[in-house]
């Protein structure tokens, strides 16, 4: 695979500590953040994620794929994928996939707040307020997760997966041909002298990150026969962070 070469980290990247992943979906954490998960674990940090769904409606033909046959899959999904990156902790939240913002959002708050309180995690990664792709379970989980660290009040870091300006110049095309953002919804965008943290995969890495999507073949197959696999693993070959600030009082 001739993918897109670059430094495994760069200056934009300090040291996670334990790192908290907080998302909707399985495969969402390994768009975003599987790179940034690797790059932890090798430096020897605890990696904890959280799902809240097991995306058991992530198919346009729940004929053959109903609910339940879905979530088995993407359960085992999961597992193949965080097993490439070296993660070993994944807990799931057992809420009902495309239904987070009609959750009683009170337990789903102090359910996580409980975690970063048990865990006591170094940095915290999970969807900005935009919900990078403008799915309600993504922005939903964004609200969840921010309430919830203010209410643990541990001292850490929260960051927002982002895109750079220089992504959508590079991808647009491929975003808008696989209507990766939901109509009528606002990309997400930061400059990169913004950023509090960004990952630029090596070819080690980026087949470290193109296995760990891969290994979600039920979403993950049609975009890669779409764009070609050496595309397809370039496509998210950065990782990108912006620090969310602590909310005042």
């Amino acid at each position: 695979m001739n993918t897109h070469t670059a430094a495994t980290t760069t200056a934009f990247t300090p040291s996670t500590g334990t790192l908290l992943g907080v998302w909707a979906h399985p495969d969402d954490e390994a768009f975003l953040s599987s790179a940034l998960m690797a790059t932890a674990r090798d430096a020897g940090q605890r990696v904890v994620v959280l799902t809240a769904t097991r995306g058991e409606h992530g198919t346009d033909d729940p004929q053959v794929w109903p609910p339940h046959k879905l979530a088995a899959v993407r359960e085992r999904e999961m597992g193949e994928s965080l097993a490439v990156l070296g993660v070993t902790e994944q807990h799931w939240l057992g809420y009902a996939d495309g239904a987070l913002a009609t959750a009683d959002r009170a337990d789903a708050v102090d359910h996580i707040a409980a975690v970063i309180d048990e865990l006591r995690p170094t940095t915290i990664v999970t969807f900005g307020p935009d919900g990078m792709t403008g799915h309600d379970d993504h922005r939903t989980v964004s609200s969840w997760v921010t309430e919830a660290r203010e209410k643990a009040g541990h001292p850490n870091r929260l960051w927002y997966a982002t895109v750079t300006p220089d992504f959508h110049e590079r991808w647009g095309e491929v975003n808008d041909r696989v209507r990766f953002w939901f109509e009528g919804t606002q990309p997400p965008v930061t400059p990169r002298e913004h950023l509090a943290a960004e990952i630029v995969c090596d070819l080690s890495l980026a087949r470290r990150k193109h296995a760990a999507l891969r290994a979600h073949a039920s979403q993950t197959d049609q975009l890669a026969a779409v764009l070609g696999e050496e595309r397809f693993a370039q496509w998210w070959a950065t990782e990108s962070f912006v620090e969310a600030p602590r909310r005042t009082a």
